[in-house]
């Protein structure tokens, strides 16, 4: 089993808002995406079972990606759905490379907390090829961004 990092960040808005926007694929097209990347939304079904696969592609074209050329995609389904308190994604990335395969688990938790919501992002069984300290500084960046969409929404 792969290494697991935790992240947590506080969110000036209810947890219902948090969980709005952890399941609108337009939204997370906006915040689960890195620095010095965009992303791309390929399909998100965001229903128990549902699917979803995502590309993230670094801004700098000689960058190296872990499916093909500076592009990490990621597939997976939706094995928890509960309004208000948590997702939870089984994800892996397409890729070809034995020390990026095999299945993550990815956890949303939502708690609330002094008028807003704690969001703890747990992911779990990390490819060894995927540093610890490079996810959870990409967890960051990420629920960064998710905070400040859902606080500029006023919700």
């Amino acid at each position: 089993m792969g290494a697991t990092t935790r992240v947590t960040r506080f969110i000036a808005a209810s947890p219902d808002a948090v969980y709005r926007v952890l399941i609108d694929p337009t939204a997370v097209q906006q915040w689960m995406v890195p620095n010095g990347m965009t992303s791309e939304v390929h399909s998100f079904d965001a229903r128990e079972g549902g699917e979803f696969a995502i590309s993230l592609t670094y801004d700098d074209p000689v960058a190296v990606g872990k499916t093909e050329g500076a592009t990490d995609t990621f597939a997976g389904r939706f094995a928890e759905l509960v309004p208000g308190e948590s997702v939870v994604q089984v994800a892996a990335f397409d890729t070809t490379d034995p020390a990026l395969a095999g299945e993550m688990t990815i956890r949303y938790l939502l708690t609330e907390r002094d008028g807003g919501t704690e969001v703890l992002g747990i992911h779990e069984n990390l490819p060894p090829g995927v540093a610890p300290e490079d996810n959870e500084w990409g967890w960051r960046i990420s629920l960064g961004k998710l905070a400040q969409l859902v606080e500029s929404r006023g919700a």
